[in-house]
């Protein structure tokens, strides 16, 4: 998967099950503050990464990540992990 791809499945998600205008999702958006996450949004946000990328989340993931660039990286990186295992 590309790193367009890897974004454009990122937006899809986020328009359809939190509501976020696309337009918003950029690099360097801050990834907090554009969601608007209460707890339970991140265990939805887990799910949908989960069944979009067919990888497991660890909560304590999210930690590292700030911006939308971070949370691209992060995917990247798991689907390069998880096609070379």
């Amino acid at each position: 998967m590309t790193q367009e791809q890897i974004i454009d499945t990122i937006k899809d998600f986020m328009a359809e099950d939190f509501e976020v205008d696309p337009a918003n999702i950029t690099p360097e958006a801050n990834l907090k503050e554009t969601l608007n996450l209460d707890s339970l949004d991140y265990i939805d946000l887990v799910v949908s990464i989960e069944q979009n990328f067919g990888f497991k989340v660890k909560p304590e993931d999210f930690q590292t990540m700030s911006t939308f660039q971070d949370f691209y990286q992060y995917v990247q990186g798991r689907l390069a992990a998880q096609s070379a295992a």
